[in-house]
């Protein structure tokens, strides 16, 4: 039987088509193509996490995402990000998937570009949905050979009481949370990296998991004012960015520094974000 859609579902598509045409009638072409996609923002961000001990206070994590390496993002786009990343001299560095999009063959300078974060300090990256459509293992394999560690259901502890686990990709199936935190010590504080953000429920019901960074979405690319995103990716809908609390745990989704076709971007920019991890004031 065919999907019919709600009336809700037909008005937004009709006003974000609408939106789209005038945006472009009105000279936009050039900015949502040229402009915004290379306009990266930095995104500062406390997270309150009970029970994160003392000599944590402070700790900070700059997140990038989705970086898309292909035929419209470049390899100096790249390195853009990685740069103001390590401006920010975080404590750890972590990637949340996607690192290329249609051919693997783009890993080995995507990696390149991303190499600088490995001879500056502690970085962990998960793999998402593009890098198992076009070769998990070579992806893995590109990224460990410039310093970099990438968790397939497993985790590292970076500090003393702080752990974090990594999850492969929720969409093919390949995610494990079970495997990813075994060997993870009862009342450690957690940080779970998974490309999806809508996998925050099935985490969040575990109880283990004190943050979870995400990215995926995109934040849709394009925003329409009063409308949003006319479009998000599967499990990507619920959560499509920024700081969610869901149930006892807190989400973060990043917006990524790349994109797919379209490729535009519209009051969506491409983000590096800096999380600060708190103890909650009482």
């Amino acid at each position: 039987m065919a999907h019919r859609i709600t009336r809700r579902q037909f008005l937004k598509w009709m006003l974000g088509s609408t939106a789209a045409a005038g945006l472009s009638a009105l000279g936009g072409v050039g900015y949502v193509t040229l402009v915004e996609p290379h306009w990266l923002a930095l995104n500062q961000v406390s997270v309150p996490l009970p029970g994160l001990p003392a000599n944590l206070d402070g700790f900070t994590i700059a997140q990038l995402s989705d970086l898309h390496r292909g035929l419209d993002v470049t390899q100096e786009d790249v390195a853009r990000a990685v740069e103001l990343a390590l401006r920010l001299r975080a404590d750890l560095v972590v990637l949340t998937g996607d690192y290329v999009t249609g051919s693997a063959e783009h890993a080995p300078s995507c990696a390149e570009a991303l190499s600088p974060l490995a001879a500056a300090g502690n970085v962990l990256a998960c793999l998402g949905n593009h890098d198992h459509w076009t070769d998990a293992d070579v992806i893995t394999g590109a990224l460990t050979e410039v310093g970099l560690t990438v968790l397939r259901n497993a985790a590292r502890e970076v500090a003393d009481g702080l752990w974090v686990a990594a999850v492969d990709d929720v969409w093919e199936r390949h995610a494990d949370l079970e495997k990813a935190l075994k060997g993870v010590p009862t009342g450690a504080t957690v940080v779970l990296l998974a490309h999806e953000p809508d996998y925050a429920d099935e985490v969040a019901a575990d109880g283990r998991v004190s943050l979870q960074l995400s990215g995926h979405s995109h934040g849709g690319q394009v925003r329409l004012p009063f409308i949003g995103p006319p479009f998000l990716p599967y499990l990507g809908r619920k959560y499509p960015a920024g700081l969610y609390r869901v149930g006892e745990m807190w989400l973060y989704v990043n917006r990524g520094v790349g994109l797919v076709r379209p490729a535009v971007r519209f009051n969506c920019r491409p983000e590096v974000t800096l999380l600060r991890l708190r103890q909650p004031v009482i």
